[in-house]
């Protein structure tokens, strides 16, 4: 397994889209449902990894341990929903992957479709939910207790 946690500006680059790849999409190769020999990628999120960082109050971005505030960014459908797939991070990690990612092409950090606008908002708390075995969407959710600050990406 990689080292964690890393400074921001020591993520690894993902090789085709030049962006970091944060600590939920599994940072090392070889970890979770990535092969061997496969490429580091943002554009999805690595189930182990995501679990790992709710259960442990780990940053999805630097995988450092959360304090408070916490910051979830996602999508508008995301924060309408009050559910984002992207683990809670630090209010400072959050920022630098919005700026990181914003205008990035095609679908990102385990999103169906690319964002045509992200948010970045801030909560004290978080329930986890995983899917229901009948659930047609499989990923494993993280939905703010509360809001305290939202702001377009």
């Amino acid at each position: 397994m990689d080292a964690a946690p890393r400074p921001f500006a020591e993520l690894p680059v993902d090789p085709e889209l030049s962006l970091p790849v944060p600590f939920a999409a599994g940072t090392d190769v070889g970890y979770g449902d990535r092969p061997v020999g496969s490429v580091l990628s943002a554009r999805d999120l690595d189930k182990r990894r995501v679990t790992q960082c709710a259960l442990s109050r780990t940053c999805g971005v630097c995988g450092a341990g959360l304090g408070r505030p916490l910051a979830f960014l996602g999508t508008r459908a995301e924060l309408d929903r009050m559910a984002f797939h992207l683990p809670a991070s630090h209010v400072e990690c959050a920022q630098a992957l919005l700026a990181a990612y914003d205008g990035a092409p095609g679908p990102l950090l385990g999103l169906d479709d690319p964002p045509s606008e992200w948010v970045l908002v801030t909560t004290a708390s978080f329930e986890f939910v995983r899917p229901a075995k009948g659930d047609a969407d499989r990923r494993p959710v993280f939905s703010p207790n509360g809001l305290l600050t939202t702001q377009p990406g």
